[in-house]
């Protein structure tokens, strides 16, 4: 009998457990931040070939370049050029700048990176 309570005490605890580590949500699978800008791959293609040709001065390399990220002052921004405003509208308004191989779109209200394009 005493081994009968104590296996069911054991197996009640165990599915109580359970329950809660599956209601538990991962903190680590956290979705990465989305674009603010919604742009096609035509569109990204565009902007690359533009600024390819462009001399710019690249970035320093600690700079960050993840979406949302706020840009320190020290990086130099600059316009977007003319001929990618008339072909990519949306980004008419916002600044760029080069990290390495990359091209870093800036939002011209709150100076946060609003895309990267590789």
């Amino acid at each position: 009998m005493r081994r009968l309570l104590i296996a069911t005490a054991t197996t009640a605890a165990l599915l109580m457990s359970g329950s809660l580590a599956g209601s538990q949500t991962p903190s680590q699978d956290a979705v990465p931040p989305q674009s603010k800008i919604n742009l096609n791959l035509e569109q990204r293609h565009i902007i690359k070939e533009i600024v390819k040709d462009l001399k710019v001065q690249k970035a320093p390399a600690d700079t960050p370049v993840s979406i949302g990220a706020i840009v320190p002052q020290s990086v130099p921004l600059n316009p977007m050029p003319a001929d990618i405003s008339q072909k990519v509208p949306q980004v008419r308004s916002h600044t760029f700048f080069l990290a390495g191989d990359r091209i870093v779109l800036v939002s011209p209200n709150d100076k946060t990176i609003a895309d990267v394009i590789e």
